[in-house]
């Protein structure tokens, strides 16, 4: 049991103020890089033009059934989800056309979810298969 307290979402938007900034939805393909000076650089710009990250949309590859091959984009999706947590984006989806080998991408993929929840990102999964 985490002892750690529940956030109180109805008092937090209570006291919400109204701020002039427009969400954006970025598709990963669009970074140049997830270096954190890129990323700092990045999130600066989009402050200077009153945008705000509010999704990133990462493709993956999992139609090799070669747990290094999933290892390795689940690495590559990492990334991505602690770029997007770094901008202040809220969600990352990771859309999947095919996956070999469910077996071994799921538990990846779930892994990959915990991890973003930690850091404070929901993963919304646009694949053939589900996390559960």
């Amino acid at each position: 049991m985490s002892t750690t307290p529940s956030p109180d979402i109805e008092r937090a938007i209570d006291r919400c103020q109204q701020t002039d900034v427009t969400p954006v939805h970025l598709n990963a393909d669009a970074l140049d890089s997830t270096a954190p000076e890129y990323l700092r650089d990045l999130k600066h710009e989009f402050a200077e033009e009153g945008f705000q990250p509010a999704e990133l949309t990462v493709t993956g590859c999992f139609d090799a059934d070669c747990s290094l091959a999933t290892q390795e984009e689940i690495d590559r999706i990492r990334g991505y989800v602690r770029a997007a947590s770094f901008l202040g984006a809220a969600r990352v989806t990771i859309s999947v056309d095919e996956v070999a080998n469910d077996q071994k991408v799921r538990p990846a993929l779930k892994a990959c979810a915990e991890r973003a929840r930690r850091d404070g990102v929901t993963v919304e999964l646009d694949a053939p298969i589900t996390l559960e």
